[in-house]
């Protein structure tokens, strides 16, 4: 957020719609007594807000209501109290009050839908966005009437969710967060979540290995009830915990499918326990086992997701060394105030945003413009806080401190962006809000249906509890913004700043990008380009060294771009020019004359030249093919004569063609975009290969420009820096907007770029284009996710444990694709690895329920579409007093043409014998059974089989077959 919005947001609102804001520049103030003066005087004016003056930058920002007074009428006030003032940039609405709030307790999308609805039909916001992968929600705020944070904390515990503030209407943007101490909570919660995981899987491997293999083990059931309460207690605590405050508010999450899925699994077999049935402690330990690493992994992802916004956080450094009275000091960063000396030593972080006054280094600014070279520094050049002084002491003129800096305002952004929703998020939105009491109807209806269809309680209960734990709105809710959330952290560290998902989707339609031509395709400023010396041999000025050195001499006094262009060279090709200089005088419109350690000097235009007698024929060839490359011509004579030409132009950035190059590889059409005259327009096209220009454009009419393009049917990218930039940039489907440009152009842009090279322009375009990509790939997933399995789960052909599996993989390969975006090879290895997993996983849970061993429910799960075998155990537990021996599972519903087979998983020998028990049919007898012996036998017709083994009493069974 730059300075002008945080005024703007913390200016008091009254009862008027709309207040205005404009920042003026102050000349004539000396001390702070100035300061107190001009503000005292400012808001003793009708209509002024808020006021607020800077000694430092000489700069007032006054905050006022347009129907009370003008901008005018303040520049009166200020020139009445003994100073000058003139606006700097137009008025401008202020922005509505907006704040922060950190969210705890959401799980799913259902549940980002629900805080929104809470927080927006509170009476003073205007409208609530929340992101469930930062777990943040930003509220807009109505002027007139704001909402307060009481109201706003009220609204999300009545939603069943608890809500801190991370910023205040009065102080909007978030205070700078201490980068060590955010790293340490983050891993002290991982290290906590990983304990809790490690008991679920210590408890859960017992759980599973008794249930399958230990049959015959004494008090089997209630060892696995001991081992599987821990983990549907403890490990499961977070899930319960969520569906007992999403039922206390008459909600439902997906801490509620899972809960509920497991606890009745759970407390089924707690029954089963002690009426002898079969019982499923395993499917309860694995979900909630599973389903907690799912959770786990995805916060290391997130956490992996914004380290780029952490890393942003931990440039800035704790303290810087002041001078003050004299002595040097050092104090914390937060108490340096603008005008403050700060001195950085060699491999310091700079603290502030500054102006170097003395000293020379090389500054690493790459964490900041992605610029991988060191920027040569010395005194007068402006410096960035947060990057890294590489050699040599400097000493810095701090300007902007604390929240000002553009560290804190890069960090600002990418915090605004990640709360923003891409509008392809509204459909998975919709989805969300029915998504869970859709889920929960859908269970109940699989439950009754399997009645209804003449199956077991028990086939029932286990396709219900499938339903419930396969299905996962988490996927639907962090598709989008988990996607935002690494490419805005990503594009921060390569110096380009996203605003929001609107814009980032719109770029991907983009295929015209029109280039404002100053400060955008060249430098925005005069540079020498040629130097041509004209004056006779041995006259001691013809050599370019020469009368450049006495040119430069006489420019220096002068306030003119060109002069200063032309001393800026001498100075770098390491000129003395310090020679006495008389009798200078500057010609408006023509040029400077002077006299030169002894030498009178014109410097200037050909016209300038002849009006005092020069002959300028000499020059003529020269002037005119630097005019026709659309430079401008400066004509240097020394003595009366003509001693050389100095050409200046306003020279093309560097890698400019290069980027004009890629752009229309991507399939992009360039136009330049200019008011300068065809002539020059067309010469800086030819130099970076552009070939459509626009020239001679008024201000007013860029906007214009480029609403005809879209009527032409294109979708538009504006790329400019400055204020007459502004209205075609909102004009434009995405708005583009160069950091060293206007506060008015960047406020107006979709995209920043920090470091304003038109290399960036490219890497916006093609990181906007991924970003929409992984989200498109990750609401696919999801979708498909859910509408694939959820059915299948309620068909009976999806096994629980596997359901889980699934469930927790599908949030974690959202996170994952989205971390491809980060651009490294572990990040997408890491991706492809969970993708693949995620894939088998479901594939293998679907083909064992469609091939019948859906696996630990034993051959409960019954429908499939071809003849299968179906496997039963003959077992013996023992008890106190005996072993009781039993037919595992003892109901079993088969379609006809099933096979099944007995195993003798017992130390006993059995039989399996068709009829009831004395009462034996015939069908079917298998004779005595030694331990590890199989029988095998296949059902043709249905009907209702009773079996015994004739060798233990109780021993009994019985095979449903149904009509395939």
């Amino acid at each position: 957020m730059t300075t002008s919005e945080r005024d703007q947001v913390r200016a008091p609102t009254g009862s008027d719609d709309q207040v205005c804001e404009v920042e003026f520049d102050i000349t004539g103030m000396t001390c702070a007594s100035c300061v107190n003066r001009i503000e005292r005087r400012l808001r003793k004016t009708e209509g002024v807000r808020q006021a607020a003056v800077n000694l430092a930058t000489e700069r007032a920002t006054v905050t006022y209501d347009p129907t009370r007074t003008t901008p005018e009428q303040i520049v009166a006030a200020i020139e009445a109290a003994g100073y000058s003032a003139k606006p700097r940039q137009p008025t401008a609405p202020a922005a509505p009050p907006t704040l922060e709030l950190a969210i705890e307790g959401m799980t799913c999308a259902s549940c980002v839908r629900r805080v929104e609805r809470a927080l927006a039909r509170t009476p003073g916001v205007q409208a609530a966005t929340v992101n469930l992968a930062t777990e943040r929600a930003t509220v807009t705020l109505d002027p007139a009437a704001p909402a307060t944070l009481e109201q706003l904390q009220a609204a999300v515990e009545r939603a069943g969710y608890t809500a801190r503030p991370l910023t205040t209407p009065a102080a909007p943007a978030a205070p700078p967060l201490d980068f060590a101490a955010e790293e340490a909570a983050w891993r002290r919660a991982l290290r906590r979540r990983l304990a809790v995981l490690a008991l679920g899987v210590a408890l859960t491997i017992p759980v599973v290995w008794i249930a399958i293999f230990r049959m015959d083990m004494l008090y089997r059931d209630y060892w696995l009830l001991a081992l599987t309460a821990p983990v549907w207690a403890i490990v499961g605590w977070e899930f319960h915990r969520g569906a007992l405050r999403a039922t206390r508010h008459r909600t439902a999450t997906m801490d509620t499918l899972v809960s509920l899925g497991s606890t009745v699994a759970f407390l089924y077999s707690i029954g089963a326990t002690f009426t002898g049935h079969d019982t499923f402690y395993d499917v309860t330990a694995v979900i909630i086992t599973f389903i907690y690493l799912g959770k786990v992994l995805e916060f290391i992802a997130k956490g992996r997701a914004s380290a780029a916004i952490r890393r942003l956080m931990g440039l800035a450094p704790k303290t810087a060394r002041v001078v003050r009275n004299g002595v040097e000091m050092d104090v914390p960063v937060g108490q340096v105030v603008p005008g403050d000396l700060v001195l950085v030593r060699p491999g310091d972080r700079i603290p502030v945003d500054g102006t170097v006054v003395d000293g020379a280094s090389a500054v690493d600014e790459s964490m900041i413009t992605g610029e991988s070279i060191p920027v040569d520094k010395g005194p007068g050049d402006p410096v960035i806080g947060g990057t890294v002084n590489k050699h040599g002491l400097l000493k810095v003129r701090a300007e902007k401190v604390g929240r000002d800096t553009q560290l804190a305002q890069i960090i600002r952004l990418v915090q605004l962006a990640q709360t923003a929703k891409a509008p392809v998020q509204q459909l998975a939105d919709r989805v969300s809000a029915v998504f869970v009491p859709a889920i929960l109807v859908v269970a109940a209806l699989t439950f009754v249906g399997w009645l209804l269809a003449g199956r077991s309680p028990v086939a029932g209960m286990v396709a219900a509890v499938a339903v419930l734990v396969v299905a996962c709105p988490c996927a639907l809710g962090l598709a989008t913004p988990a996607a935002i959330m690494v490419a805005s952290g990503r594009g921060a560290e390569q110096g380009v700043l996203l605003k929001g998902g609107e814009g980032l989707q719109r770029v991907g339609d983009v295929d015209v990008v029109v280039l404002d031509k100053t400060g955008t395709i060249t430098r925005g400023a005069p540079d020498v380009t040629d130097l041509v010396p004209l004056g006779p041999a041995g006259d001691g000025i013809g050599p370019a060294r020469d009368f450049l050195r006495l040119a430069a001499a006489a420019e220096r006094a002068s306030e003119h771009p060109l002069a200063a262009a032309i001393v800026h060279y001498a100075e770098h090709q390491g000129l003395d020019l310090s020679v006495p200089v008389t009798r200078f005088a500057a010609v408006p419109g023509g040029g400077v004359r002077a006299e030169v350690d002894g030498h009178p000097v014109l410097v200037g235009t050909a016209r300038l030249l002849a009006e005092d007698g020069v002959d300028v024929a000499p020059a003529r060839e020269v002037i005119q093919r630097l005019e026709a490359e659309a430079k401008t011509a400066v004509v240097v004579a020394v003595d009366g004569r003509v001693a050389g030409v100095i050409g200046i132009a306003d020279t093309v950035k560097p890698g400019a063609a290069e980027a004009v190059r890629r752009l229309r590889r991507m399939g992009i059409e360039v136009v330049m975009l200019t008011g300068d005259n065809r002539r020059t327009a067309e010469a800086i096209a030819r130099q970076v290969g552009i070939t459509r220009v626009v020239a001679e454009v008024r201000p007013e009419e860029k906007a214009a420009v480029v609403k005809r393009l879209q009527e032409e049917g294109h979708a538009v990218a504006m790329v400019g820096d400055g204020i007459n930039d502004a209205p075609a940039l909102a004009q434009a489907d995405v708005g583009i907007a160069m950091g060293t440009g206007t506060d008015v152009a960047m406020e107006t842009a979709d995209i920043t770029l920090v470091k304003g090279d038109l290399g960036a322009v490219v890497r916006a375009i093609e990181l906007a284009r991924a970003a929409m990509r992984t989200i498109k790939q990750n609401l696919f997933w999801a979708f498909a996710y859910n509408v694939l399995l959820v059915p299948l789960a309620a068909l009976g052909k999806l096994n629980p444990v596997f359901a889980a599996a699934a469930m927790a993989l599908s949030s974690v390969t959202v996170l994952s694709n989205s971390l491809r975006l980060r651009g490294t090879r572990t990040a997408t290895l890491t991706a492809a690895v969970v993708f693949t997993v995620a894939v088998v996983a479901v594939g293998y849970g679907v083909y064992r329920g469609l091939s019948g061993h859906p696996g630990g429910f034993g051959g409960t799960a019954s429908w499939a579409w071809g003849p299968r075998e179906v496997h039963m155990a003959m077992v013996g537990q023992r008890t106190s007093r005996d072993i009781e021996h039993r037919f595992r599972p003892a109901t079993l519903t088969v379609k006809a043409g099933d096979t099944v087979t007995w195993i003798n998983d017992d130390r006993h020998p059995h039989t399996v014998t068709s009829g009831p028990r004395g009462q034996p049919d015939g069908r079917f007898d298998s004779g005595v059974m030694a331990p590890g012996q199989t029988f095998r036998y296949t059902f043709t017709e249905p009907g209702l089989y009773p079996y015994h083994c004739t060798l233990h009493p109780g021993m009994e069974g019985v095979v449903r077959v149904e009509a395939r």
